[in-house]
């Protein structure tokens, strides 16, 4: 993978993260926790869609589309983690 291809990928990924913590709110923690849960979806799910090679919203070396959908799910499994112990 390319330095720029790097470089879009945590831009994206880092936008995503973002958009969340905006939706959902919080502190500076649970924004940097979003970051890092979305930075890791976001890789787990291009790595996923280039291990099957499914080329879905390719975006140059990235596979955006499995990416996208890594890091949003991520999000959402660490957001309903966080909001266990608050029963």
């Amino acid at each position: 993978m390319t330095a720029p291809a790097l470089f879009y990928g945590i831009l994206l990924a880092t936008l995503l993260g973002s958009l969340f913590h905006l939706w959902k709110g919080g502190g500076v923690g649970r924004f940097l926790f979003l970051l890092v849960l979305s930075w890791t979806g976001f890789y787990l799910g291009h790595l996923v869609g280039i291990r099957w090679n499914i080329p879905f919203l390719m975006i140059g070396p990235i596979n955006g589309g499995f990416g996208i959908l890594g890091s949003i799910l991520l999000l959402l499994v660490g957001n309903w983690f966080t909001q266990l112990d608050k029963s």
